[in-house]
């Protein structure tokens, strides 16, 4: 019984170093920040849901889900396929175990052209929590 005891305070602590370096890779995204990976685009079933910031989900906004950058951050997405890029706001998370790197709403993809292929390779760049003059 202590040994089960003590190995449920081991795992316990491993899950909450795990928990605050996610919370440390999430507060130190900074301006300039560069990450390079695939996009995708949100189906029609998700508009109308609650994101992870709240508000609902509006694939006609220019919006992204992204898993490590804070909510509410700006990034400047370009598909490195035809050099286009959309300045987008992330307001929800991926699901944990979805290994693309950012998931746009329809309006972004539209802009970035690539809805016919549904995945593209791309460049996120973190611009910081107030959008940038234009």
């Amino acid at each position: 019984m202590k040994n089960l005891l003590l190995l449920f305070i081991a795992l316990l602590g491993v899950i909450m170093v795990h928990a605050q370096a996610k919370r440390d890779s999430i507060a130190k995204a900074k301006p300039g920040a560069v990450q390079y990976g695939t996009a995708s685009y949100y189906g029609g079933k998700f508009n109308g849901r609650k994101t992870s910031t709240g508000e609902l989900f509006d694939e006609k906004k220019m919006t992204c889900a992204h898993n490590t950058l804070p909510l509410n951050t700006w990034v400047k997405v370009t598909n490195l396929r035809n050099n286009k890029s959309v300045v987008v706001r992330v307001n929800d998370r991926l699901h944990h175990k979805n290994k693309r790197l950012v998931d746009l709403s329809k309006a972004a993809a539209t802009k970035l052209g690539y809805i016919g292929r549904g995945l593209t390779r791309v460049k996120v760049e973190v611009l910081g929590k107030k959008l940038p003059a234009s």
